[in-house]
């Protein structure tokens, strides 16, 4: 088949997987990571059906803030309006096109475009045209507000948009997922988490799929991340895994389809948590709070509540470009195409309203040693991102990535096992199809 043929091939509807259950066997086709065809085939029948992140409640804590920033390539406005509402609106002036507000945050009860000088009000109407003399009174300002997504939708302060106006509710959506992010909101008394202030933001020169499978990929742990091993080992943590010759990791884990094409990873904790598990990296000054925090936890939820919250680990996959990591600290983790072989990466910290100064110095610790991207972990991932890319140049050739460790295993998957990467190609294959696609694993 030619190149021009396979390329025409995914404006036609076939599939990018071989998925045969009987067999164990899952390949995917690499075309689906370097074909420009394909990309605007996913932002027609991804990015604008799905429930796309937006933002926290936490970062507008006042009326009048806003955050402008890209949701799946598109410029929003992230606001809290004059009336103390949380909204979202399409960064787009109804005039010319330009974008209304240029600034990255800040406190405005308007939004002036720099082109000819529009105002709009926070709350999203047009306030004021510059010689609206010049226009008939066919004019009429009312329809000319800023536009806003379809839906604007929230679940415990993370915010979501979607582009498509018959799109199921976000509670819907979220399905199974929700459950897990009730496990992160419950580390605080109140219910309150809180971004904690400063945002990461880094280009990859790679796929955006490719940061999905990463995300969730403990496979490689061992061998990406050898160096981060090595600095928990000497810390005094006990990273050596068990005898047991299927898990290369110091703890089992899990590995969790929850429907929409989301899915999680659930470990048993072995890297410490700020929330309450301590390791002595943090300090024996950090003993008596923690424990505090612990009992805390064990009163207000009840002791097995309070060991999944306090004792597990998390990485949880909203499909399509949302990762909420509940590991050795709390990190919410978007990401969009900025090409066929790249994607901007925009990254956030999570904490408790209520942590003290101490606690949330180790909270941020923890994220900047293993995920910030001068840490341990982000810059091995991004290295190895960008080389399987640089690989993908030979997909004409080498036409199949395999993934197909763990199908074998009826009752439960692991973490290390790929089967939370074949949920996500399953239902991206299924969408990029729009056929009901291939049946879950083990269904």
């Amino acid at each position: 088949m030619s190149a021009m043929s396979q390329t025409n091939g995914a404006a036609n509807g076939r599939s990018f997987v071989i998925d045969d259950l009987k067999k164990g066997t899952f390949l995917l086709d690499r075309e689906a990571l370097v074909s420009q065809d394909v990309l605007r085939h996913e932002m027609k029948n991804v990015f604008a059906k799905c429930w796309i992140y937006v933002g926290h409640a936490s970062e507008l804590k006042k009326p009048g803030d806003f955050h402008t920033r890209r949701v799946a390539g598109r410029p929003v406005i992230f606001a809290r309006d004059a009336k103390g509402e949380v909204r979202c609106f399409l960064n787009t002036c109804r005039h010319r096109g330009a974008l209304i507000c240029t600034e990255r945050n800040g406190n405005r009860r308007r939004f002036n475009c720099v082109y000819h000088g529009w105002i709009y009000n926070n709350t999203g109407e047009l306030a004021r045209v510059p010689g609206d003399e010049a226009y008939t009174e066919a004019f009429d300002t009312s329809g000319l507000g800023m536009k806003t997504p379809a839906r604007f939708e929230a679940y415990k302060d993370f915010w979501f948009m979607n582009l498509d106006p018959e799109a199921q509710n976000l509670h819907d959506y979220l399905g199974e997922a929700k459950g897990y992010i009730d496990l992160i909101v419950d580390q605080s008394p109140s219910g309150q988490m809180q971004v904690i202030s400063g945002t990461q933001e880094y280009d990859v020169n790679a796929n955006w799929k490719l940061m999905v499978e990463n995300s969730v990929d403990d496979y490689h742990l061992p061998s990406t991340h050898s160096t981060w091993l090595n600095y928990m080992a000497n810390s005094g943590v006990k990273v050596e895994p068990p005898k047991d010759a299927t898990l290369v990791l110091p703890t089992k884990g899990l590995a969790i389809d929850l429907g929409n094409g989301h899915f999680t990873t659930d470990n048993i904790n072995f890297r410490g948590r700020p929330v309450a598990a301590w390791i002595p990296i943090y300090g024996e000054d950090a003993k008596p709070e923690m424990a505090a925090i612990r009992e805390e936890l064990v009163q207000r939820l009840g002791p097995e509540r309070a060991k999944r919250v306090c004792d597990t680990n998390r990485n949880l996959v909203i499909f399509p470009n949302l990762v909420i990591n509940d590991g050795s600290s709390v990190t919410i983790r978007t990401f969009y195409p900025d090409g066929v072989d790249k994607m901007q990466v925009t990254a956030w910290a999570l904490g408790t309203a209520e942590e003290s100064e101490p606690a949330r110095a180790r909270r941020l610790d923890a994220f900047l040693t293993f995920y910030g991207p001068g840490g341990f972990a982000t810059p091995d991932d991004v290295e190895a991102l960008e080389l399987v890319q640089q690989g993908l140049a030979n997909w004409e050739d080498d036409r199949w990535s395999e993934m197909s460790r763990g199908m074998g295993r009826e009752n439960e998957q692991l973490n290390s096992d790929e089967h939370h990467l074949r949920t996500f190609w399953r239902h991206w294959n299924k969408m990029m199809t729009e056929t009901n696609g291939a049946a879950g694993e083990g269904k």
